[in-house]
């Protein structure tokens, strides 16, 4: 025997149907006062959003949720927390304005990844950045070998800045191509120029049954790239 369906319940719950027309209202009405704050915040784009930006986004839309369909919050409750994010935000704004350690406490500073070819192994480990992502941000911007990359920036809006070599000063790397950084060795065979798997240091090598890096002392090895970048 089949249950009969409340689709009364099903629909709107314990509310009634003229509640709907309230949700409406607080959604409109909340939907401008989002569009102001955003507007208070300023211009830039959501790839350009520092870490504590995205907190105050986050924030405000928190506050925007629960008005929207709850009946027991009011409004005057999401426009007090309005206030008092985007009053802390412009304070902070100006404080990181009038303090460069404030503003570093803030927001960070930019991260060396890669510095004439091989990476600042020390500041890698340090970001929460994998390989892959950081090999496809590459590869993206038509690097096939970190020879090819003078300097590589983490900037404090997570975005990439690669600056390259010119290709007449473009030195052995390492491969990035997933293929080609797969095929790791640790006996060469056969003498040639080959990079640190781990580090990125391109150093000519013999055949031997071993060799550690002077850099970061790992073993493996990838044989190393030095063709220009395909624009």
């Amino acid at each position: 025997m089949l249950m009969a369906i409340d689709w009364n319940a099903f629909l709107i719950g314990e509310e009634n149907w003229e509640f709907l027309v309230e949700i409406a209202l607080r959604t409109i009405i909340m939907y401008f006062i989002i569009l102001l704050g955003l507007r208070l915040l300023g211009k830039r784009g959501v790839k350009q959003l520092s870490v504590f930006e995205l907190v105050v986004i986050i924030s405000l839309g928190s506050a925007a949720g629960d008005p929207m369909f709850y009946k027991e919050v009011g409004l005057a409750i999401p426009v007090v927390i309005f206030s008092v994010v985007v009053a802390a935000y412009r304070l902070t704004t100006f404080m990181m304005a009038k303090s460069q350690h404030f503003e570093d406490l803030v927001e960070g500073k930019p991260v060396y990844l890669v510095r004439d070819g091989e990476f600042s192994i020390d500041n890698f480990g340090k970001e929460a950045l994998a390989y892959d992502e950081f090999f496809a941000e590459l590869r993206q911007q038509s690097v096939a070998h970190l020879g090819q990359v003078d300097t590589a920036i983490l900037e404090t809006s997570g975005n990439l800045s690669v600056y390259f070599f010119p290709d007449d000063k473009v030195q052995y790397g390492l491969p990035i191509l997933p293929e080609e950084f797969e095929k790791w060795l640790i006996k060469i065979e056969k003498g040639g120029v080959y990079a640190c798997q781990y580090c990125g240091r391109a150093v000519e090598l013999k055949p031997a049954s071993e060799h550690k890096c002077k850099k970061c002392k790992r073993k493996r090895w990838v044989k190393a790239l030095n063709v220009q970048r395909i624009r």
